[in-house]
């Protein structure tokens, strides 16, 4: 009788360990996804400053077209690959987003009248706000995703994502294009 009582105990202690790991492996789940959310929103906020950003700086530079042009077909190509695209493809395109980005605001420092515009300045402003928001958002969602990678990578607790099948999430990285290049100091 004592080691039938042994054998339910055992078996009790592991179903509820197997229990707890599948909660947790939800609770990271979870908190990935609402991480992923995060840059949704950040991302659909930028998405909605851009032509508005455009449209302001048309009136200035009416032969600067290629700029207006390379920034609104990467803004389209951005929400598209976010509607269906994977992680890394959404980076990408992010990436020549902030690209072209740049270049309209390198383009823009060459009109004063437009740097002292008020709309030009504000939309500059709340553009530069998401910018650092989908940073913090890119950060939160990658240390969510990391917890739950290495859970899943973690024995035992690999045991149970195998069983539930839990599979990795990839980071969301945004490389800029000279980003890992030293800098250049000239005096």
């Amino acid at each position: 009788m004592d080691l039938i009582w042994w054998i339910v105990i055992i078996v009790a202690v592991i179903v509820l360990w197997v229990i707890f790991a599948y909660n947790n492996f939800i609770k990271l789940v979870n908190r990935a996804k609402e991480a992923w959310s995060d840059i949704d929103v950040q991302l659909k906020r930028r998405y909605d400053l851009i032509p508005q950003l455009i449209n302001t700086v048309q009136g200035y530079v009416k032969h600067e077209r290629e700029v207006l042009e390379s920034v609104t077909e990467a803004r389209t190509r951005a929400m598209n690959n976010e509607v269906k695209g994977g992680t890394g493809e959404i980076a990408q395109s992010e990436n020549m987003l902030s690209g072209a980005l740049k270049s309209l605001f390198a383009v823009a420092e060459n009109y004063p009248d437009l740097k002292a515009n008020e709309n030009f300045i504000e939309l500059q402003k709340e553009l530069s706000d998401t910018e650092n928001k989908i940073q913090a958002s890119r950060r939160f969602y990658n240390g969510n995703v990391k917890n739950l990678n290495i859970a899943i990578e973690s024995f035992p607790y690999n045991l149970i994502a195998g069983m539930f099948n839990f599979e990795k999430r990839e980071f969301f990285e945004l490389e800029e294009e000279g980003a890992r290049e030293p800098v250049e100091v000239k005096f």
